[in-house]
């Protein structure tokens, strides 16, 4: 594998949009394109894909937020790999490349939730040295 991280673009929303379907998300190509130039436009975010000899094999999506009970914090909104590209050190390398953003911005702790579902995804984050300190439910509203 000739793995290269780098940060998203807009014209990479079709391959974004395609592995969004993977976590469940599915969602139109030019959809993608609109929120990846909104993201890439705002400072506290950060959006990067794992290249593979020209193929995105995957994306993360980190976030800068300062929360009242624990102050500032990175969060990891969203990770996938391609099903092929799995255990391949794909998602280590994004993980990374969020985990030195943050340090890039003086933040000292990054944070990410996983669904429970998603058992599998529990061991990388434990190996990562990810530490789970709580379970919760989510709720979601429409307006």
């Amino acid at each position: 594998m000739t793995l290269v991280v780098r940060r998203a673009a807009s014209d990479d929303a079709p391959h974004v949009a395609a592995l969004s379907r993977v976590l469940g998300y599915p969602v139109d190509p030019g959809v993608m394109s609109e929120r990846l130039a909104h993201l890439a436009a705002r400072d506290a975010d950060a959006v990067f894909v794992a290249v593979d000899r020209d193929c995105i094999v995957g994306w993360i999506h980190g976030s800068e937020r300062e929360l009242l009970e624990v102050g500032r914090q990175v969060e990891i909104l969203g990770l996938v790999v391609d099903l092929a590209a799995r255990r391949s050190g794909a998602g280590r390398a994004l993980v990374d490349a969020v985990e030195r953003w943050a340090a890039s911005r003086g933040v000292a702790q990054v944070s990410v939730r996983s669904n429970v579902v998603r058992v599998e995804s529990h061991p990388f984050y434990e190996r990562l040295g990810y530490k789970r300190v709580k379970t919760q439910h989510s709720y979601r509203k429409t307006l």
